[in-house]
């Protein structure tokens, strides 16, 4: 069987999200396996191989299974996308205390979403999927909306600092899973005199914190602390 979405029986695919749909259908034998242990499987297939090798018939394998037999408790493999981005976001929690400073709170937080990427690689391709928004995403959101209650900047500036935030750290992510590092070993860089001069400068004081510390704060700071400003 394809991962094609299957019918409901009304003629479409349900297109209802997969968080209010019931674990499984009404009909048909008794389920072998709960929705729970699908997307584990599947997690686990995508930790191991990468996000292309999950499909319904490889995850059905896993599980010891027929294709079959999942699309009774899912419509289609995008269903268990959603569900996977979900369960992976999860694992965010506990959510840290917002008894200290709310800058620090946050920068925690991203720190923590790094390495979840790092854990999840598939995951930073998945999770700007608007339909992957389910319940541990909206905790996820809801929680930073919570350790950012003291800050005096519209919500609105709020929410777009917790998007500019996960945005930035997917590029992190995306950077430490690249093999290697930039390397002009061996190009002539005769016809770049700006890139000659820079390289020629001294390095000057190494910065005080590392990369993602500094980013995360400079973006922050900057998206909320001027909103409040403006706001006061």
């Amino acid at each position: 069987m394809s991962d094609a979405p299957a019918s409901t029986g009304d003629g479409g695919p349900d297109r209802r999200p997969i968080w209010s749909r019931p674990e499984r259908g009404t009909r048909g034998p008794t389920p072998a396996h709960t929705r729970d242990a699908i997307v584990m499987a599947a997690i686990a297939l995508a930790d191991a191989e990468g996000l292309a090798a999950v499909s319904m018939r490889a995850v059905a394998g896993a599980l010891g299974t027929g294709a079959g037999s999942l699309y009774r408790y899912l419509s289609s493999r995008d269903d268990l996308l959603d569900l996977m981005t979900d369960r992976a976001v999860g694992e965010l929690r506990p959510y840290p205390q917002a008894d200290g400073d709310w800058l620090d709170t946050m920068v925690l937080l991203g720190r923590r979403q790094l390495a979840l990427f790092g854990t999840h690689p598939w995951l930073l391709d998945v999770i700007h999927r608007p339909s992957g928004v389910g319940p541990e995403s909206l905790a996820w959101f809801d929680n930073c909306i919570r350790i950012l209650e003291p800050v005096r900047s519209p919500v609105a500036a709020k929410f777009e600092a917790i998007a500019m935030m996960t945005g930035v750290v997917s590029l992190f992510a995306r950077r430490e899973a690249a093999a290697g590092a930039l390397s002009l070993a061996g190009v002539d860089l005769t016809a770049y005199p700006h890139l000659v001069a820079a390289f020629g400068q001294p390095a000057g004081p190494t910065p005080r914190g590392d990369l993602v510390e500094r980013t995360l704060r400079g973006l922050l700071s900057g998206l909320l602390l001027a909103e409040s400003t403006e706001a006061g």
